[in-house]
């Protein structure tokens, strides 16, 4: 009994030892705030208004959902986006592949931004850039950790 007890705490004691290989980024976070700038014009939404925005971070992918509140019955609010693909993350540099998208010509894209958390906040930003479709803006976002 004695030897099984000590067994126990020994497994216990190395157990919370081990280091987490789990990255800051990782969890389900709701945007609160968005900001783009293009053209010299900014644009601000606040996205606990109406509309539901969240992103899914695991070790090795991301994944995005917006849709509005509203159930699609208001045609000039009704929305749904959601995209997702393989990102990267070395320090603060935060590289999302986008694989998938509800708009297509935004696939097969690399997207990069410095990310910073500071406690359950995380606010990321960038340049999202697209030639063909005439996109190169400014994008900052303002994240709250889900829990």
């Amino acid at each position: 009994m004695k030897n099984t007890a000590i067994v126990l705490a020994f497994w216990a004691l190395v157990s919370c030892q081990q280091k987490s290989d789990k990255k800051p980024v990782e969890g389900t976070w709701k945007l609160l705030l968005g900001t783009l700038i293009e053209k010299g014009d900014t644009t601000v939404t606040d996205y606990t208004q109406g509309k539901s925005f969240i992103k899914i971070i695991n070790d090795t992918h991301f994944a995005f959902l917006l849709h509005d509140l509203s159930n699609g019955k208001d045609s000039s609010t009704a929305a749904y986006s959601s995209g997702g693909g393989k990102y990267t993350l070395v320090g603060s540099d935060y590289t999302e592949h986008l694989e998938y998208c509800t708009d297509r010509a935004w696939e097969g894209h690399d997207f990069s931004f410095k990310v910073e958390i500071n406690g359950d906040t995380l606010v990321q930003s960038g340049v999202e850039k697209i030639e063909k479709e005439g996109i190169n803006r400014i994008n900052i976002e303002k994240y709250i950790r889900l829990k």
